[in-house]
């Protein structure tokens, strides 16, 4: 059974260190300390949209189409992967950009109302 990637520990929640690899075919085992990268502590959901924002070329429309889902629904699942990747979301979408997304056919009137009822927030 393959296991995801575990980076937390399940006891006090520190960040673990990798401290050996296997290979599943000669048993070749190599110890050590490795370091994870920051996508192992994604959420499957999140890694799962990071795949289809590549395989979709970063096109939000067509995510909006695969998913069926929203465009500010793409936005908020972006931001949140931006976020677990430990970057600051910087919500500068302005009302203008918005008006521009809406003329273009971009995203729908009731998106575009959504959007512009965040920036008052």
């Amino acid at each position: 059974m393959k296991r995801e990637n575990l980076c937390d520990c399940p006891v006090c929640s520190n960040k673990l260190t990798v401290t050996s690899y296997q290979c599943g075919k000669c048993g070749t085992k190599i110890e050590g300390s490795f370091k994870q990268d920051k996508f192992a502590s994604l959420s499957q959901d999140e890694k799962d949209f990071i795949e289809l924002f590549v395989m979709k070329r970063g096109s939000i429309k067509e995510i909006e189409k695969e998913l069926g889902i929203s465009y500010p629904t793409v936005r908020n699942k972006l931001d949140g992967v931006i976020s677990a990747l430990g970057h600051k979301v910087e919500k500068n979408t302005s009302r203008l950009e918005i008006l521009k997304l809406l003329d273009e056919g971009q995203i729908s009137s009731e998106d575009a109302t959504k959007m512009l009822d965040e920036l008052r927030d």
